[in-house]
């Protein structure tokens, strides 16, 4: 196993400059991304009812944190775990139009997640969603998308090192599209996480197309659950996958870094092949995608980026810890403040 902290990490800030930065991280990408997509800014919820079929089900696998409210006969809510279905359905009752969209800052907890250096039960994340114009269902849409949202990581990386001028940009001028079934090719006998850390390390930057549909070894690249991304439609080269992961090299932990996760989301067509795929047809009978069959939702791209992981990667911290304020293994913590690696 890795480290969990590198053995000669010294951080470049130290707290207060630390704090200061992260707002600055923030502040900047925010303001940026919403101009670049036209996104407008919402309120989302913190929890959602159970059964309404609108909290994110991630990989199928994760419990949500669940409780009842006393003053609605205990009804039963869940603390999200994203809000990839919330989006669409508040972009259609709210009537946004075509080319425009709305992002919204979201905190969720997942008490199965792994906790080591770049995963946390709590999660942040902007979580953004833009209604789609005709004829845009297509992967060249898709990778437009995502080159959009990388010029806004340069240009904050920019910004960073403006201010920090101890923290040296590392970008490449463009990012490197790969398809899953590509990246298997190239590395057959590699897990996804050893292909995704060859290919960011190669390339600096790289958007991994295809993530959820079996690959030719039978095995998808990852797990996405059947009701938000599509992952079965095929693009212009006839593999499937409207969908996919921005991926970074992380030069202080010699890693990959995931920062976002993003696609064209389902239309009825995929939404029922990806239920009968997975097993799941007894979601058709839920109010979220009753609602999305009877065609009252529109047809959107988005997303989630995360917003500690981005801080950790401009600020070349070596732990999530370090810009964000959650629960660690004692171990982590004993770690940590031998090494001088203050942890929020």
């Amino acid at each position: 196993m890795a480290p969990i902290i590198p053995p000669e990490y010294k951080p470049i800030l130290d707290q207060r400059q630390t704090e200061n930065a992260i707002k600055l991280v923030k502040d900047f990408f925010e303001r940026n991304l919403s101009a670049e997509l036209r996104l407008s800014r919402v309120t989302s919820p913190l929890f959602v009812p159970r059964g309404s079929g609108i909290n994110d089900d991630l990989n199928g696998v994760e419990r949500p944190v669940r409780f009842p409210v006393k003053n609605l006969q205990n009804q039963e809510m869940e603390v999200v775990q994203s809000l990839a279905k919330w989006k669409r359905m508040a972009l259609a009752d709210y009537g946004y139009s075509p080319g425009t969209g709305l992002y919204t800052d979201m905190n969720a907890l997942r008490p199965d997640d792994d906790i080591d250096a770049t995963h946390s039960i709590y999660v942040d994340q902007w979580d953004w969603e833009l209604v789609m114009k005709e004829g845009q269902r297509n992967r060249a849409f898709l990778q437009h998308i995502v080159e959009r949202i990388y010029e806004v990581l340069k240009r904050t990386e920019f910004v960073v090192h403006e201010q920090y001028p101890s923290i040296t940009p590392i970008l490449p001028e463009k990012i490197t599209f790969i398809h899953a079934e590509d990246a298997l090719k190239q590395y057959p006998h590699l897990e996804p996480a050893a292909r995704e850390r060859e290919l960011a390390r190669r390339y600096g930057a790289i958007f991994i197309i295809g993530i959820g549909a079996p690959l030719s070894n039978g095995k998808p690249h990852g797990g996405r659950a059947p009701d938000y991304d599509d992952w079965t439609t095929p693009g212009e080269d006839g593999k499937p996958g409207l969908n996919g992961d921005i991926i970074v090299w992380d030069p202080v932990r010699q890693d990959s870094l995931e920062l976002s996760s993003m696609g064209i989301r389902v239309n009825k067509e995929a939404l029922l092949r990806q239920l009968e795929l997975t097993g799941t047809e007894e979601r058709k009978h839920l109010l979220w995608h009753k609602r999305l069959l009877a065609g009252e939702f529109p047809q959107t791209i988005g997303g989630g980026i995360g917003q500690s992981r981005l801080c950790m990667f401009f600020l070349r911290k070596a732990h999530i810890g370090e810009v964000q304020a959650s629960v660690w293994p004692d171990e982590t913590v004993e770690i940590c403040k031998k090494q001088g690696v203050p942890l929020l």
